[in-house]
């Protein structure tokens, strides 16, 4: 795999084989992606590796049932479970997803000690928890994806509402991921200009609720869950840490006191470089915000409190 960084994906369903090939197309690291399937991280990895031929990069792809092509990579990004089915809740995957994240954690321990651990398996929050407990690494090296995809939802259906451009779009998200998620609007912009001066209440409302049901909306209608978007927001994490970016971004953290909540993985904006999470940015939060945030971190607390561990 010559001289170049290597960035692990665990998982070759639909959210890890977009991750990995999203990775590829940036082309600062070789790719490896590792699925107990045999046969289909092998099958992605050829075929993201002849699109290089189209798209010009010159990362190679590799795809692998175990973990020894992986060793040594910098960032594990963790997709591997079972997906959210039609009408099943996030607390029934727990049991299952808890065993399968735990044994990814102990063999990606074993292969690449050094690396940073990226947590994207359902229920988010919960296998954020697994993950550190099984590692034993520190709170910096190991968080989750939630936040950006929930951002990226809220954001896209502002720039629908206001019809301008989503690059102009600031938009922030907090809290569990699920129902429970926190929609900061008094941080979220357009240009620079609040959303609540271009916006009605009513509507800002309105696309709070279906960001918060925005993967089950996705699950209705595909019939299982999303992953162009969850992929995407997953390499951004990894781009923020191997580029050293220093990038604003909401990630699930361990929180030990700040927000006013300890010893529970949470989603909060944190600065993402090379060290992993480098700090936890706290916002300003108005007394409903304080109180939504302390709902999800109690909605959090109960699918935590399924873990056998």
């Amino acid at each position: 795999m010559g001289g170049r960084r290597k960035v692990t994906v665990v998982g070759a369903g639909n959210v890890g084989a977009t991750c990995a090939q999203e990775l590829a197309r940036r082309d600062y690291a070789d790719v490896v992606v590792v699925d107990i399937k045999e046969g289909l991280p092998q099958g992605k990895a050829l075929d993201v590796n002849q699109a290089a031929a189209v798209l010009g990069y010159e990362a190679t792809v590799t795809g692998s049932n175990g973990y020894e092509e992986s060793s040594g990579s910098e960032v594990v990004v963790i997709t591997a479970g079972l997906p959210r089915q039609p009408g099943m809740s996030r607390d029934d995957l727990v049991t299952t997803n808890e065993k399968i994240v735990t044994s990814v954690t102990e063999q990606v321990l074993a292969a690449s000690p050094d690396a940073i651990l990226v947590v994207v398996s359902n229920p988010l929050d919960a296998m954020c928890h697994v993950a550190k407990d099984v590692s034993g690494w520190a709170k910096e090296r190991v968080f989750g994806m939630a936040g950006i995809l929930d951002t990226a939802r809220f954001s896209t259906f502002i720039a629908w509402e206001t019809g301008m451009s989503i690059k102009d779009v600031t938009a922030m998200v907090l809290g569990g991921h699920g129902d429970q998620m926190v929609p900061v609007v008094s941080a979220t912009t357009v240009g620079g200009i609040p959303l609540r001066k271009l916006v009605a209440e009513a509507r800002i409302q309105a696309m709070v609720e279906r960001t918060a049901k925005g993967g089950g909306e996705l699950v209705n209608l595909l019939g299982t869950s999303a992953w162009y978007a969850p992929g995407a927001a997953a390499a951004q994490m990894v781009d923020a840490i191997v580029l050293d970016e220093q990038r604003v971004l909401p990630c699930t953290a361990y929180l030990e006191g700040e927000y006013g909540i300890d010893g529970l993985y949470m989603g909060v904006p944190v600065v993402l470089g090379a060290g992993g999470i480098e700090r936890i940015v706290e916002l300003d939060l108005d007394e409903s915000e304080q109180a939504a945030l302390r709902a999800s971190a109690d909605a959090v607390r109960d699918v935590v409190g399924v873990l056998n561990s």
